[in-house]
């Protein structure tokens, strides 16, 4: 346990991406199995504990700490983890290792409802401050490392010296503690595949289209459809097994029943998940919301949004793998495949018609549809390869939103940025001139520097007018307030905001420290953008 404690505590503290890849490897080479499978399923999101959610903890705190200190605390440090591993009473002299991962999950894993507070208890009871974090952080599920999956995945790439992609390909067929996987990249096994169905095919990711790019270009050798503002996603059916996966393999199936009932082919899909009836009504990024992330969907909600794929690529077909396949060819067999699926789920992509890069840029800046959010380039001869090679593919999107905001809410961060505010709800104005308020549009958490985060989190403690938890309200008059220019890729209209829109990826994209907060723009300029 002492290990992975160490590990998590060096992962948070560190901000290099290679940094974290090497403590990763390092600890995967140097430690045993499971242990070094649980960790890895930690850190993938892949380990669950039904007996242990974030109110036991909350509870466990009031029982073993004054509630006043404990109020104090939380709102100081700002994340349940740390404040309960620094405050929980006793264990400051504990010693040794402690009880092996392995221990703990199985422990975990096995307790009751009922038993899991008070075994969790006893753990606390027994370990130091750094266990004890990583043990919350276990059970919880949110480790907030500064580590994705696919980071993980290419520690593991690296351990064994394999493509990343080979690993993503084999993921969905293994499970914790992954000793097959480990024997295979340490050269002691065989590589552990064939034993799922459906299983996912690493992406092909574009790279942004520069000024410089398009005049090295000829637009003759490649073909441009429009990229629309859904989440994307790859389908496969395979022997009978159906398996809805985003772009970074994580298997999304349960929040789409409507759209697995209707794979009925074997092969796989990547295209775009959106909302509506194609091909004439196509919803929007904040009607895909209201499915995302859900573990069960009503009838009413799958009537209200019907999902459905709108199909880009076709990567196997039946028992042939077609990614070495030119796209011209590929787009030709789609073409004939996406016929014979259900048209209220599956819908074929079009092409966009054009000779020069002029052409193009014109429709770019005015497509003929508002969940579009850009364009894509493909060369025509280009094989589906998985990462985001330089060249076949490129990405042309809209140029941003812009709009000046003031900032009306901070929250702590998480990880490295617990100690600052960097969590921004900010607002606009509306009413009358002489009595105007502000309404909030949206939240932001990046965009800035950490010079300017650090400007932004003094600004907040300087202005705080009230505390929620970690919370504060931040002093915002048409006098007195700090605007921030907002840049964001889409509006949407909403129910669900007092504002009645919703942004798409708001970030700031800078400090307007020059411009008073009665200036900021006002609600009816955004309401223009969506007219």
């Amino acid at each position: 346990m002492k290990r992975f404690a160490e590990l998590l505590d060096r992962l948070v503290l560190t901000g290099s991406r290679n940094a974290k890849l090497k403590l990763m490897t390092d600890y995967f080479r140097s430690t045993p199995d499971p242990d070094r499978g649980y960790a890895l399923a930690a850190i993938t999101g892949d380990l669950s504990f039904a007996g242990v959610k974030p109110g036991v903890l909350r509870a466990l705190g009031a029982e073993r700490i004054d509630p006043v200190l404990f109020a104090y605390s939380y709102d100081y440090v700002g994340d349940l983890a740390e404040t309960l591993s620094l405050v929980w009473p006793g264990g400051e002299e504990s010693s040794g290792d402690g009880p092996p991962l392995a221990q703990v999950v199985d422990t975990l894993a096995n307790a009751s409802r009922s038993d899991a507070p008070g075994i969790l208890a006893g753990l606390l009871d027994e370990l130091d401050i750094p266990a004890r974090f990583a043990i919350i952080k276990l059970v919880t599920g949110g480790l907030r490392i500064g580590v994705s999956a696919r980071l993980a995945k290419q520690a593991l790439s690296a351990l064994g010296d394999v493509d990343v992609s080979e690993i993503e390909e084999i993921w969905h067929g293994i499970e914790p503690p992954y000793e097959d996987l480990f024997a295979w990249l340490e050269g002691k096994g065989e590589k552990p595949e064939g034993r799922a169905a459906a299983l996912f095919r690493p992406v092909m990711l574009a790279h942004p289209l520069g000024d410089n790019d398009r005049e090295k270009l000829d637009p003759a050798d490649y073909a441009a459809e429009w990229k629309w503002d859904g989440i994307r996603v790859q389908v496969s059916g395979e022997s009978g097994t159906r398996r809805i996966y985003s772009r970074t393999g994580d298997e999304v199936s349960g929040a789409f029943p409507d759209l697995v009932g209707a794979i009925t082919f074997d092969g796989t899909i990547d295209g775009e998940l959106l909302v509506g009836t194609p091909p004439d009504e196509t919803g929007s990024f904040s009607d895909l919301q209201q499915r995302l992330n859900r573990k069960t969907v009503s009838a009413k909600m799958q009537a209200r949004y019907p999902a459905f794929v709108r199909c880009y690529d076709l990567l196997r077909a039946g028992e042939d793998d077609l990614r070495t396949l030119p796209f011209r060819e590929r787009r030709a067999k789609l073409t004939d495949f996406v016929a014979d699926l259900d048209a209220r789920r599956f819908d074929l992509s079009p092409l966009v018609t054009f000779e020069t890069f002029g052409e193009l840029e014109a429709l770019r800046q005015s497509p003929p549809h508002p969940v579009i959010e850009g364009l894509m380039l493909k060369r025509w001869d280009s094989s589906y390869a998985a990462g985001r090679p330089k060249g076949p593919w490129f990405k042309w999107k809209r140029d941003p939103f812009l709009i000046d905001a003031v900032l009306m809410y901070a929250q702590r961060g998480h990880g490295k940025r617990s100690s600052f505010y960097s969590d921004y709800t900010f607002g606009v104005w509306t009413g009358p001139d002489d009595a105007p308020e502000l309404v909030p549009v949206g939240k932001a958490y990046f965009g800035f520097t950490d010079e300017e985060l650090k400007l932004i989190d003094k600004y907040v403690r300087d202005n705080t007018v009230e505390r929620f938890g970690p919370v504060r309200s931040v002093r915002a008059e048409p006098g007195h307030g700090l605007v921030l220019e907002v840049a964001f890729e889409g509006l949407n209209r909403s129910t669900r905001h007092k504002s009645g829109v919703a942004m798409r990826f708001p970030r700031v994209s800078r400090l307007r420290w020059d411009k008073p907060a009665g200036e900021a723009d006002r609600l009816e300029t955004l309401a223009a953008m969506l007219d």
